[in-house]
């Protein structure tokens, strides 16, 4: 299945999210970040990675999950 086909399918969320950035600041200690920084905002962010995005949520029992 083609990139764009893959687009379409997704939750209009999920294009949303991967096209407009907020930009912050993250502190890192080295390659080390605190994942209180990272859902400061809320209980989950979208991971760029190349073309693909991935999706790190912070569950309930104060788990991570990262899906594509």
């Amino acid at each position: 299945m083609s990139n764009a086909s893959e687009d379409n399918n997704r939750d209009p969320s999920d294009r949303e999210a991967a096209t407009s950035f907020t930009r912050r600041a993250i502190p890192a200690r080295g390659n080390t970040l605190d994942s209180k920084d990272l859902f400061s905002n809320g209980r989950e962010v979208i991971i760029v990675h190349g073309a693909e995005n991935y999706r790190l949520r912070l569950t309930s029992q104060n788990k991570l999950i990262l899906t594509k």
